[in-house]
């Protein structure tokens, strides 16, 4: 239970993996932040100790809590070390045959009464769960970017996920002070099945003649009071996760509603990645 959960695995350290490092060390737990290059990890928590350092300007901690907050975190790149999780999360690349691999091997690592989550943005839990001897304790806790700032987690039950599973992920959102919202498993879940699709109708506009993306942008700001437009949120997103979670609804859903944007792919193929890159429906 959520009570008896007091060292988190969390696989994967980047922009995801170690906002939820971050959330969880900030919340009293100890964090095993597990990557599989040193530079990866390195970054990682660089980028956990300069957050950190802003939230302590900001006044939202105090000066001593960002030492206090670092010190639980546990860099390894050894998988092995989270034997000792009692609750393990994967922010891994959203591809499917490298989560598969992920749930496999640490099906074999951590204690059969743990849970496994998944941050995934896309990806059937219900299949994940399936890749496991333990398909009641799989989940999705999928978490939104910036971490430390967005107040939602989606929660998502896979066919096979428990009643106990699914309110101890809930209670442990809610102790990270976040909101957990009850989701069942089906492609993109609820926020990118209507976000994508958003997403992709912006860059067909700009790709058709339409408007610049500056003035798409516009429109959704102004107009529809988004904080950031479509094509400046897809490219802080990365276009190239855009494009796995579109390819993942098509192929899912079987509706060509879903078909990825031809500029969205010959971008992706450029290695106009938006935001990370430097380049994408903006230069950065």
């Amino acid at each position: 239970m959520a009570g008896e959960i007091k060292t988190v695995g969390v696989i994967g350290a980047g922009t995801m993996g170690n906002g939820i490092a971050h959330v969880f060390a900030r919340g009293g737990f100890a964090v095993l932040l597990c990557d599989v290059e040193p530079m990866f990890l390195d970054r990682g928590l660089e980028t956990i100790r300069k957050n950190l350092g802003r939230e302590a300007q900001k006044g939202k901690i105090k000066p001593e809590d960002v030492d206090d907050t670092l010190r639980r975190i546990e860099g390894t790149l050894d998988r092995n070390a989270l034997a000792e999780a009692d609750f393990v999360v994967e922010a891994a690349t959203e591809r499917f045959e490298v989560k598969q691999a992920i749930f496999e091997d640490l099906d074999g690592i951590v204690r059969p009464e743990v849970i496994l989550g998944s941050n995934t943005s896309s990806i059937s839990i219900t299949k994940l769960a399936a890749q496991t001897e333990r398909p009641e304790r799989v989940i999705g806790m999928h978490f939104f970017n910036p971490v430390p700032v967005m107040q939602l987690v989606e929660v998502i039950r896979g066919l096979q996920t428990s009643d106990e599973t699914y309110e101890t992920v809930a209670t442990l959102a809610e102790k990270l002070g976040k909101t957990a919202v009850e989701v069942n498993d089906a492609p993109g879940f609820v926020s990118n099945r209507v976000l994508m699709p958003l997403l992709n109708e912006a860059m067909f506009a700009v790709m058709e003649g339409v408007a610049t993306p500056a003035a798409v942008d516009e429109v959704f700001r102004l107009g529809m009071a988004h904080p950031m437009g479509p094509l400046t949120l897809a490219d802080f997103i990365g276009l190239d996760v855009c494009l796995d979670i579109m390819r993942v609804l098509h192929e899912e859903l079987g509706d060509p509603k879903y078909r990825p944007c031809p500029l969205l792919v010959r971008m992706v193929d450029a290695g106009w990645l938006g935001r990370k890159s430097g380049r994408g429906f903006y230069t950065y």
